[in-house]
């Protein structure tokens, strides 16, 4: 009876407002009506979160059951809104992530375990919206499961007993179950072969045909993206996009956090595998786009999120470029440089301080990698010997065996790879100098004898070569291309002596001068030539109207006196 009174006291309590906004949010579910479902999603939630529960939690689902006939299609999808907000606004206590993880895993076996397609529609952001919230909450859980000293002894326990909780297991089995059940790729396939609708019907079965399985499909394929890449599998990342082609007419590109997201990720995995043109090429596509469309982000819900994103692009493309000098689109290349001047010139100059510079953008841009295992919550005793600190004795032994988290184990790998090209800045300076020069000399140059002077002409060599997309192929996979040299200039070493040439000519501005200035004197002749305009004759009819304009002027004209009025001669 008193769990009965709190229920009622708290239903009380709901504004008048959220009641009718509920009410109206669940009969356009209802309806499939899909313009009303996304005016309530993109706007009446937003709305009511800011009016009334900034800073707490929504009712709980069972509270608002009633105004809902107990509908639980639409508790579930309620409780993904719930727990997104707890997520974003709040601080989810161990609960709210169990939880969390059971709605999800209701929502999808309604989806895919369902006596044949579900007759749901919701708009192609909240689908977005849903496989990246699940993204999100399994990212945060893995973070949040593998730091065990500061969880309390409940907590400790739920997580031994938790079992596929929140497993990596069980979110790639989600992800790949939706592509599969939409027969997503096949779709995208037998689209790019031009076939009739009735053939792609046939093809991806009635689940294929159905919007709301398609987008999940197509979405999920992001979403594994985004998983495989925190996770530390970069090339198993672009290959599970190998179907998707990066251009402005792909279905993710309607929703504008899909389009950053995939760029990102694809950007990311591009400097991860040292493909630093191809990663530069999909920062500028991105952040140009971001800066024509900015007026409209401004008016989005996620217009924070798309921001955050859009800075650590441009501080990926910094680095990219301090390791694989290249043309510069302008606009991206100045605001790089406002942004990160002084990390800017340190990676440009090379040398000790360059270190520290990767290392800072590194770690402001990187995503937030997990670690797959969780700790061995379920052996007390394996759980005890990782939380008790190590003796006096064993603390110089223990700690070159600690383990550093996944994103310095993932810097690290960046770091050895930078600190390698190290002296490549230094080296250009002087090869610039030269067209030929001494072996000895260069090596007096870098104060180093002539083997290590090999050493890193070699270094030089193998960074001016990169594997790139080829222009115009966009149709091959994002893991497809051939090696090209990234720098302008080339070197051979030969009898003691280092050859340089430039790769890249310079322009010839006594060309472009002589074929503007044959240009303009050929639009000169074209003008002299041209005959000159008709002059237009009056009309018979345009005449007799001159006429009987002139025969109604006064004799002797009209004088205007200093007041405005008429006085006649």
């Amino acid at each position: 009876m008193q769990q009965h009174m709190v229920q009622q006291n708290a239903f009380a309590q709901i504004p008048d407002a959220v009641k009718a906004f509920i009410v109206h949010f669940h009969q356009a579910v209802l309806d499939n009506n899909l313009p009303e479902i996304t005016v309530a999603y993109e706007s009446g939630w937003n709305k009511y979160t800011e009016k009334y529960y900034a800073k707490t939690e929504w009712p709980e689902a069972e509270l608002i059951a009633p105004l809902v006939n107990d509908d639980p299609i639409f508790l579930i999808l309620y409780r993904e809104l719930y727990y997104r907000h707890v997520y974003s606004r709040l601080q989810p206590n161990i609960d709210d992530r169990f939880h969390s993880y059971e709605n999800s895993c209701e929502l999808f076996n309604y989806l895919l375990n369902s006596d044949g397609p579900v007759q749901l529609e919701l708009p192609e952001s909240w689908l977005w919206d849903i496989i990246d919230e699940f993204i999100y909450q399994y990212q945060v859980f893995c973070s949040w499961r593998s730091k065990p000293k500061n969880k309390t002894d409940d907590e400790l326990v739920m997580l031994a007993e938790g079992g596929p909780v929140w497993s990596s297991y069980s979110v790639l089995n989600v992800l790949y179950s939706l592509m599969q059940k939409s027969k997503i790729n096949e779709y995208i396939v037998a689209q790019r072969e031009g076939k009739s609708p009735e053939e792609i019907a046939e093809i991806v079965g009635e689940y294929g045909q159905r919007p709301l399985y398609r987008l999940l499909g197509y979405f999920s394929i992001i979403g594994l993206l985004r998983v495989h890449v925190l996770l530390g599998d970069f090339t198993l990342a672009l290959k599970v996009m190998d179907d998707i082609e990066l251009n402005q007419k792909n279905p993710f590109t309607r929703v504008t956090a899909c389009h950053v997201t995939t760029y990102y990720y694809v950007g990311f995995c591009y400097i991860m595998l040292r493909r630093y043109p191809d990663a530069i090429r999909t920062f500028v596509t991105i952040l140009n786009f971001i800066m024509r469309m900015k007026q409209y982000h401004t008016r989005s819900y996620q217009y924070d999120q798309i921001s955050k994103t859009a800075d650590r692009m441009y501080a990926l493309f910094a680095v990219c470029h301090a390791l694989s000098p290249s043309r510069l689109d302008d606009n991206i290349g100045n605001i790089a440089k406002e942004r990160f001047a002084e990390q800017y010139a340190k990676m440009s100059r090379g040398g000790g301080d360059a270190l520290a510079a990767f290392e800072e953008l590194f770690l402001y841009a990187c995503p937030k990698f997990i670690t797959a295992n969780p700790p061995p919550y379920d052996d007390p005793a394996a759980l005890q010997n990782l939380l008790a600190p190590p003796s006096p004795a064993d603390s110089e032994a223990a700690e070159p065996a600690s383990q550093p988290d996944a994103t310095h184990r993932h810097l690290q790998l960046f770091l050895s790879d930078v600190a390698a090209q190290s002296q490549v800045p230094t080296l250009r300076s002087f090869l610039k100098l030269y067209t030929s020069l001494g072996a000895k000399k260069l090596a007096n140059f870098l104060d180093a004898d002539e083997e290590e002077m090999v050493q890193e002409m070699m270094v030089v060599k193998q960074a001016s070569r990169s594997i790139s997309r080829v222009p115009g192929a966009e149709s091959s996979g994002l893991l497809d291309g051939q090696t090209i040299t990234t720098s302008d200039l080339n070197f051979v070493i030969a009898e003691n002596m280092v050859h340089i040439t430039e790769s890249t000519v310079g322009r010839r501005y006594a060309g472009w001068f002589i074929k503007n200035t044959e240009r303009t004197q050929k639009i000169l002749d074209d003008l002299k030539t041209m005959p000159l305009p008709a002059s237009k004759v009056p009309t018979q009819q345009q005449q007799q109207q001159q006429q009987q304009q002139q025969l109604a002027k006064p004799v002797g004209g009209e004088k205007k006196v200093a007041w405005g009025s008429v006085s006649k001669a």
